[in-house]
């Protein structure tokens, strides 16, 4: 039935991110790309709205929908506890005025850089921490919040897939086993998983690009309306603990969670759950130092918590239809259609480049690396054991080459949730960060095309 929408199954995902990026109506656009997806499965307007309806329905009744929207709504919580408990006028007089560690634009753009490549919980904590950390410095010494998303972006999935001691880790893992417990191949997951990490050449790319625009000082168009920068001390001392208690209880939080609910073993363990659970749990633990401190008044601690709340509801509302849009490209069978691309790749040599380029198209047509992964790693390895190489490195380098190719949907792709939150964290609107990061993910793209074709040649 998937596969029957053939060409079609792609009309959804192009219309809303090209509808996106000429109206820079995120929800709109994206809202329009599933009545698309829908109309073309039930050929009715009274069809397509009621299993549009049903559809959206279906997503709120998941546990782990609920909580991540949850999750980027409370974040907003924490995010506005920690601006009027003067936790950022603390960390900002800490780092430039008691410290003097930043001096200059390089410096204040390398912050959120180390942040980045410091978390590797969870995408989206990473992007969050490191723009919300930084922007007041960023902001201080001129840098673009364009830039600023930038770096959170590129430093938050990349980070997450080369250090994968946490969810991504376990989902990986988990589907590389599945392929052994078919007896596809056979050996160890987690060897196999190491192996192939040391070919993530997109993770790799994106993270030296950061590094690259950074240090040359690099500027990025500027889209978004920020306060002319003052460089002078701002005489705010404010209280650095202000800001590393919410975030310190929140990393804490998330690593006990992941412990909790895998039952001993953080690999196995509920990321969603884990989230959900972790910022909450912060902004209580967060709000009980403010009130021990009396860094803020009791009576305005609730109306920050729900102040705070109310600005993400723009960012839930994007993340939902994002959601929605992925639905409807798992129910159109989108992944599978261009799955099927990769019979046309014979030479053995040249699998890992099309996998890779297959992978990446999939997940920024469809916004997720996960469904990437869940997607193309059966399909790869399968292909990989077919061809014979299950005892040569083309097939590390093959189950990399879907690790790169779902980061760099999660990466650039307008409708990840990644990008979403990288953009809400700095400050600035999506598609002007989509806009100004997507010539350096393509480049990273480019890169590690190559960087697969000669590695596939070097060691069939």
């Amino acid at each position: 039935m998937q596969e029957s929408y053939g060409i079609f199954s792609l009309l959804p995902p192009v219309v809303a991110i090209i509808l996106a990026i000429i109206s820079r109506n995120v929800i709109v656009s994206l809202l329009i790309g599933v009545l698309c997806g829908y109309f073309i499965m039930e050929q009715s307007v009274t069809g397509t709205i009621i299993e549009s309806a049903k559809g959206l329905a279906e997503l709120l009744q998941k546990g782990w929908v609920l909580k991540t929207l949850v999750f980027a709504i409370f974040v907003g919580s924490i995010i506005e506890l920690i601006q009027k408990s003067g936790g950022v006028d603390g960390f900002v007089h800490f780092l430039q005025e008691r410290k003097r560690l930043i001096k200059s634009k390089k410096e204040a753009e390398l912050l959120p850089f180390f942040i980045g490549l410091a978390i590797f919980i969870e995408s989206s904590i990473t992007s969050l921490i490191a723009g919300t950390v930084s922007r007041p410095l960023t902001d201080r010494y001129g840098t673009s919040r364009e830039k600023l998303a930038y770096i959170c972006d590129s430093t938050a999935a990349p980070v997450c897939t080369m250090f994968p001691l946490n969810a991504w880790g376990a989902l990986l893992l988990g589907l590389i086993g599945a392929q052994i417990e078919a007896g596809t191949i056979s050996g160890e997951p987690i060897k196999l998983l190491g192996s192939a990490l040391l070919f993530n050449f997109y993770a790799l790319f994106s993270i030296l690009l950061v590094l690259y625009t950074i240090l040359k000082g690099v500027d990025f168009p500027s889209y978004t309306r920020v306060d002319p920068p003052k460089i002078e001390p701002s005489g705010k001392k404010g209280d650095i603990y202000a800001l590393i208690v919410p975030i310190a209880s929140l990393l804490i939080l998330v690593f006990l969670f992941l412990f909790i609910t895998g039952g001993g073993n953080m690999l196995k363990g509920s990321g969603s759950t884990s989230v959900f659970a972790a910022v909450l749990g912060s902004v209580v633990i967060s709000s009980c130092y403010y009130l021990l401190k009396r860094s803020m008044p009791a009576k305005e601690i609730v109306p920050a918590i729900f102040r705070g709340a109310w600005t993400m509801v723009p960012i839930a509302a994007i993340l939902i239809f994002a959601f929605a849009i992925g639905d409807v490209t798992v129910k159109m069978g989108t992944g599978i259609y261009m799955a099927h691309f990769a019979n046309a790749i014979l030479n053995p040599a040249l699998l890992p480049a099309g996998i890779f380029l297959l992978s990446a198209v999939i997940a920024f047509s469809t916004g997720t690396s996960w469904g990437t992964f869940s997607i193309m790693m059966p399909i790869a390895i399968t292909i990989a054991a077919a061809m014979g190489v299950e005892q040569t490195l083309l097939l590390p380098l093959t189950i990399a080459a879907v690790i790169s190719g779902g980061v760099f949907g999660d990466h650039a792709s307008p409708i990840s949730d990644t990008t979403i939150i990288s953009a809400m964290a700095a400050g600035c609107d999506l598609i002007a960060h989509v806009k100004t990061q997507l010539p350096w993910a393509i480049l990273a793209a480019l890169l590690s095309t190559l960087s697969f074709a000669l590695a596939g040649y070097i060691f069939s």
